[in-house]
């Protein structure tokens, strides 16, 4: 998926293994909440409906309400959204779906190109897997903002040609994700009846710059500028990465903006990751953001503010061309493989589930079962590959060379992360724990949790190798975990 905010930079920060404990309570509003997760169609040209059997039980599983079909231009992907309606259908399992189009790839400047979206609606608006909201038909976008369908000028193509023309059984819920300043939603009042916030997934709004500043506000506030990761300046740097990784400021921005137009819907996203690497023949993209910590520390925002936010789209389920997927690796990959094959991100859908249980309920569960996750990127930042024609991605600079881990803990406990030169060991609470430690060039990385001197969980990754010169650029995340003594 294209990002329309291209190549901002984010820091580097050296965090210690001090571990951050989640509250047992979170607020408890009374309105349902919904967790959606965004498929890539275009990414499952060789599917069958038995593969998206396997995708819906899967997310189901983990607390997954839907897939938000994010569909293009290709001309067999009608029949893979059949098939998406028809598994859900046949899943048992009360799994639903709604089309999110995709508005960089579709056309949209006549009329007849509506009439392509309206299809769509029309044609899965009374299906039994169409996930609807206030008795309408649900969907979205992926951009759509500079689409005028043949009027003067989005808003009323939008409205004119899309909204306003499905009624009755055929009504739509319009929830897209336009990129325009939240203070511009008030021209799209009559289009829509929400927004979907993409952008807030990552911490876009950190730059070089952002990082420059920190670090020489940090450096002032303890006298010096150390580079210990022990000094008061790490913990300071820390501590602000932290805080912008968990920033709620673009949520209450869009929040605040569609109060003003009557209390219109928001949802917002959350994300485990982001890498892409395409070369200027291809897709010309080659950038990453910030994501270290970011998927606990975001969906621990998000529980936070759980009565304003009704819906979440995890992105995505399987976006392998810029890192950001959720689910197996399975279908057909947009040239991705260099940086995908190997690196299995289902360690981030099993930590959802805990999650998405908080998020709806308003209280985090306890934990009924001790596992660990691990998870870091295959080498260095400052790493030169020996043969890489596409070159260094932006932002590579800004990151920190460490393994992340969450406990999750079904009482306290003794956890000790590994590398070649460190082993750390913390005692942790009940309930989930974040922690990291340093990477060097040639670390292995490994924990174990352990009580009364018994070790109840073992995770040790096979096949890493934290490297210093790789042949090719890889800033994606290896993700491990394990409960009990089976690594996954």
């Amino acid at each position: 998926m294209w990002l329309y905010v291209l190549f901002l930079t984010v820091f580097p920060v050296i965090v210690s293994s001090v571990p951050v404990h989640l509250e047992a309570r979170v607020d408890n509003g009374t309105e349902p909440k919904y967790v959606f997760a965004h498929h890539m169609v275009g990414n499952t040209y060789p599917y069958t409906v038995d593969d998206w059997k396997e995708d819906i039980a899967l997310a189901s599983a983990h607390g997954i309400d839907a897939f938000a079909l994010n569909i293009g231009s290709d001309s067999w992907q009608p029949n893979q959204v059949k098939n998406a309606y028809t598994a859900a259908e046949q899943s048992g399992s009360n799994f639903k779906m709604f089309i999110s189009f995709d508005m960089t790839i579709l056309p949209c400047a006549s009329s007849g190109d509506a009439a392509q979206l309206r299809n769509y609606i029309t044609t899965y608006a009374n299906h039994a897997a169409q996930f609807k909201y206030d008795n309408k038909v649900f969907a979205s976008t992926f951009a759509g903002d500079t689409c005028t369908f043949g009027q003067a000028n989005a808003a009323q193509g939008w409205q004119s040609q899309f909204t306003s023309q499905l009624t009755g059984a055929n009504a739509v819920f319009f929830v897209p994700s336009f990129f325009v300043d939240p203070e511009q939603f008030g021209d799209y009042a009559n289009a829509i009846d929400g927004m979907f916030n993409w952008n807030a997934a990552w911490p876009i709004s950190v730059t070089t710059g952002v990082f420059n500043e920190i670090v020489m506000q940090a450096g002032a506030a303890v006298g010096k500028l150390l580079s210990s990761s022990s000094s008061p300046l790490t913990t300071q740097i820390s501590e602000a990465v932290q805080n912008v990784t968990s920033s709620l400021d673009s949520d209450h921005q869009y929040i605040d903006a569609l109060n003003k137009m009557g209390n219109k819907l928001y949802m917002s996203s959350v994300s485990p990751w982001f890498f892409t690497h395409y070369s200027a023949q291809s897709f010309d993209k080659n950038f990453l953001y910030l994501s270290d910590q970011l998927y606990p520390s975001r969906w621990q925002s998000i529980i936070s503010a759980r009565d304003q936010i009704p819906m979440v789209e995890v992105l995505t389920w399987n976006d392998y061309g810029e890192s950001s997927y959720v689910g197996p690796i399975k279908g057909a990959q947009p040239n991705s493989q260099q940086w995908v094959d190997g690196f299995n991100h289902t360690a981030f859908l099993d930590l959802t589930q805990y999650f998405v249980t908080a998020y709806k309920n308003g209280s985090y569960p306890p934990v009924q079962e001790d596992k660990l996750y691990l998870w870091a990127r295959p080498h260095t930042k400052d790493a030169q590959a020996t043969s890489d024609s596409i070159g260094k991605p932006e932002n590579a600079d800004v990151l920190e060379d460490a393994l992340f881990a969450v406990v999750l803990a079904t009482s306290p406990a003794e956890v000790t992360l590994s590398t070649k030169s460190i082993n750390k060991t913390v005692s942790v609470k009940e309930g989930l724990t974040q922690l990291s430690l340093p990477l060097e060039a040639g670390d292995t990385m490994s924990a174990s949790l352990s009580r009364d001197n018994q070790i109840v969980v073992q995770l040790v990754p096979n096949n890493f190798t934290f490297e210093g010169s790789p042949q090719t650029y890889n800033f994606n995340a290896f993700a491990s975990f394990a409960s009990g003594t089976n690594p996954n």
